[in-house]
């Protein structure tokens, strides 16, 4: 069976996850770490909650003009979230704008999993690629995120084979 989601993780790891999912034990494993899902269910507390973090790490970064829950990405085939740099002219002026839109399926999830996808798509705003710089300011504003993007892999392996976790609603 081809782990899709973790196919750039050692095999020994696939074979933890493969075990799992013969034993029934995807759904059991999530839930023992993250029983609850958070509770930022619309655009307005997705972008003050986006807003808060970026304030609280990144300052001095370009401002946030827009955050919202996108029923348009396909997780599946493209992303988790996505990151917009929009330059506009106003006037004689030309105005950039960022905003972030996060894949609506994350709206029942666990705050650990949204959080790392806000943390994501805010690093992009200093670090364009995924290199050590834009790991090192995701481990920065998530101490935890390599383990909890490895959480949220096996999830999307779980929603692939079993669909959404029903107790996190």
């Amino acid at each position: 069976m081809k782990l899709k989601y973790l196919s750039h993780y050692p095999s020994t790891t696939q074979e933890q996850v493969r075990k799992l999912i013969n034993t029934n034990g995807l759904k059991k494993y999530l839930l023992s770490k993250y029983p609850n899902s958070h509770s930022i269910k619309n655009d307005k507390a997705l972008f003050n909650y986006t807003l808060e973090i970026k304030n609280e790490y990144m300052k001095k970064s370009a401002p946030l003009s827009k955050t919202l829950y996108d029923g348009k990405i396909n997780v599946i085939h493209n992303a988790l979230g996505t990151h917009h740099f929009i330059s506009r002219v106003q006037g004689s002026k030309l105005k950039a704008k960022n905003e972030i839109r996060i894949a609506s399926m994350f709206k029942n999830v666990p705050e650990d999993f949204l959080e790392m996808i806000v943390v994501h798509e805010l690093a992009h705003f200093k670090e364009k690629e995924h290199n050590k710089a834009f790991y090192k300011l995701c481990e920065f504003m998530q101490a935890n995120y390599h383990q909890v993007e490895f959480d949220l892999r096996v999830y999307l392996t779980h929603v692939d084979l079993h669909g959404k976790i029903a107790e996190w609603k």
